[in-house]
């Protein structure tokens, strides 16, 4: 049944995280990222603080409880102290400001006077000091969509997060090498009312971000986080969504969550069901003979099974919330993000996994349950257990009243995962080391002056001076090879639609039919450099190679051969008409009997033959025309004879 999003009052906003493409934010360290194994390896733990206000923010507080340390991969070329929090920030990267100040004037919106850093709480581990430095650089932008105009309500500059590349129940490792890259952060209002618009406005931001050419490309260089509230619900913020085209399941599958949620509190009030208060027990006994092997493998290594009833909730936990998602697997997610287990069992699922209906029953007397309640059972370690279920009453009790605000992961399906309660105002504090920037209109006048075409702009200017196609003008205007797109055009006398698409049509071909051929928009590429493309439009110009052979050459060029040396070695210097109405003659003479048998029917395998001599070399629409042209006559001199 297709939803309702007005009567359902829901609100979307987002936040488009882009890396700057710039060196550090904080330092001069290079802006790369390292696959390579660590030289250095540092272990750390962090710890909640209060704020100025005497506040301690609710997120860094349940991170705490999680118990975790941080092991830090440091590469000593491109990390420095700054990195390690042993040393306090250097100045503000001067162009990374620059580069947020022009997009910000892009969005129409106002700079600020002054640029304050703050400092915003994270402990989580991706930054080594417990905090995140970030800066307000403008507000009061907008965005137009087919819906209408779309709120920019924050533009800032702020560092990136370290890297996670792995965890274990103790430890959580991290890679420096992402920390400290600028990021720019552009937060719309909650303005969106249908799931589908965000992701057109989504793409139009990343298209203009991208316009000013200073920004990085590829993946993981852009993150979305989507911020999604219906009537009655909560708002959530959901994040690291990759790809845009997932932002209209995310948000519809978010609506049906918290309606789910709703309907949960209704039936929970309806059965009056009150705080859960019991204290977990012990039924290690109820397994001592089970075939459940995730038990049998934690009493092996003297682990322990501990279980909790849940009063009222007998039915509910196994309540659909999302596609393959359930109440029951909300409750898991907590446990296993604070109790550091696998998961849970729970009695709305069982008997199964190997549980029986004799144990499930044993355990019911145990506890005291009946039929309307149910019971969340952990295996683990004593004390993990403990916190696991003490995390399942928490989320429990949050049932009781409805939908809890919170921190969500996207996952690859277009459901989202619990990550942590959502941060409160508590988590931004002043930054004392570095003083604030003055933004005055001289520099912003010298930036406006500089300001790039927008993409509509290229499109229409695409299409009227060079004659592309719609759709090629609109790839080109996006592409990270537009400028030397152009620097071609002013260069050589050939078609600019040649151009366009040996780079965003051949060259991304060639890309997927093997590596190592890669396309920067640096001047000096891996293996396919400016210059091996610069000399095959100049032999096109020259009308010494056909257009046809750019593919064979780059394919060799990719390789590691010289644009000469593929002309000579595969022969592809270009014929003359003349040269192929010999060749052309010659076929049909060889071949008399083949056309006296199959007639017409015999200008496919004659064009495979002639292809074979001539691929690359020359126009085959100009072979297909003569040799058309040749067995016409062929026939008439047959008919006459």
């Amino acid at each position: 049944m297709a939803l309702d999003y007005d009567a359902l009052g829901l609100r979307v906003g987002f936040e488009i995280h882009q890396e700057l493409g710039t060196h550090k934010l904080f330092c001069d360290c290079p802006s790369i990222l390292r696959e390579e194994e660590a030289p250095l390896k540092i272990k750390r733990r962090l710890r909640p603080t209060q704020s100025e206000l005497g506040e301690v923010d609710r997120a860094a507080l349940m991170e705490a409880i999680k118990g975790k340390g941080f092991r830090y991969q440091v590469y000593p070329e491109n990390i420095c102290l700054v990195e390690l929090d042993d040393e306090p920030p250097h100045p503000v990267n001067k162009e990374a400001l620059d580069i947020v100040l022009e997009i910000a004037l892009l969005l129409g919106a106002n700079p600020v006077d002054e640029v304050h850093v703050m400092r915003k709480t994270v402990i989580d581990g991706s930054n080594t000091s417990g905090f995140q430095r970030t800066m307000l650089v403008a507000t009061g932008g907008k965005l137009e969509t087919k819906k209408g105009t779309i709120t920019i309500q924050t533009i800032c500059l702020e560092e990136d997060a370290a890297r996670k590349v792995g965890e274990d129940s103790e430890f959580i490792d991290y890679r420096l090498d992402r920390l400290g890259i600028p990021l720019v952060e552009i937060a719309t209002g909650p303005d969106f009312t249908d799931p589908r618009t965000p992701a057109e406005a989504a793409l139009k931001v990343g298209q203009l971000i991208r316009a000013t050419g200073k920004v990085k490309r590829g993946i993981g260089t852009i993150r979305q986080d989507i911020n999604v509230s219906i009537r009655d619900g909560a708002r959530q913020e959901i994040k690291g969504v990759q790809e845009l085209s997932l932002i209209p399941t995310i948000v519809e599958r978010e609506v049906k969550r918290q309606l789910a949620l709703l309907r949960i509190k209704e039936e929970l009030v309806g059965r009056g069901a009150a705080r859960v208060e019991g204290k977990a027990v012990n039924v290690g006994k109820v397994f001592s003979k089970t075939k459940c092997k995730a038990i049998t493998n934690v009493l092996a290594k003297r682990g322990t099974v501990l279980a909790i009833k849940l009063p009222k909730f007998g039915g509910l936990v196994g309540k659909e919330l999302q596609p393959g998602r359930r109440f029951g697997t909300e409750l898991a997610d907590h446990a296993k993000v604070y109790g550091k287990v696998g998961g849970i069992f729970h009695t709305d699922e069982l008997p199964g996994y190997g549980i029986s209906v004799e144990e499930v029953s044993k355990m019911r007397n145990m506890l005291s349950a009946t039929a309307d309640d149910a019971i969340a059972i952990v295996a683990a370690k004593k004390g993990n257990a403990e916190k696991a279920l003490d995390a399942v009453v928490a989320r429990a009790n949050q049932a009781l009243l409805g939908v809890p605000e919170e921190t969500r992961r996207a996952l690859l399906d277009g459901n989202t995962e619990f990550m942590r309660p959502l941060p409160g105002a508590a988590r931004m504090y002043v930054e004392t080391d570095i003083p604030p920037i003055v933004v005055d209109e001289k520099k912003l006048d010298c930036i406006r002056k500089m300001l790039p075409e927008l993409p509509e702009q290229k499109v229409k200017r695409y299409i009227d001076e060079y004659k592309l196609n719609k759709e090629l003008a609109e790839r080109m205007s996006l592409s990270e090879n537009s400028k030397l797109f152009e620097d071609f055009v002013e260069k050589h006398v050939i078609d600019p639609t040649l151009i366009a698409t040996t780079l965003e049509e051949t060259l991304v071909s060639l890309r997927r039919e093997a590596r190592p051929l890669v396309v920067q928009t640096a001047l000096t590429w891996e293996n396919v450099r400016y210059e091996d493309l610069d000399e095959i439009f100049n032999l096109i110009e020259r009308a010494e190679v056909a257009k046809e052979a750019i593919p064979d050459i780059l394919r060799e060029v990719a390789k590691g051969s010289s644009v000469p040396d593929v002309v000579q070695r595969l022969s592809l210097k270009k014929i003359t008409e003349a040269e192929l109405a010999k060749m052309v003659s010659d076929i049909i003479q060889e071949n008399w009997v083949l056309i006296e048998k199959r007639g017409r029917d015999a200008m496919q395998p004659l064009m495979g033959i002639l292809m074979e001599k001539v691929r690359g070399r020359i126009d085959g629409r100009l072979v297909h025309q003569l040799l058309e042209r040749e067995l016409q006559k062929f026939e008439f001199r047959t008919e006459t004879s």
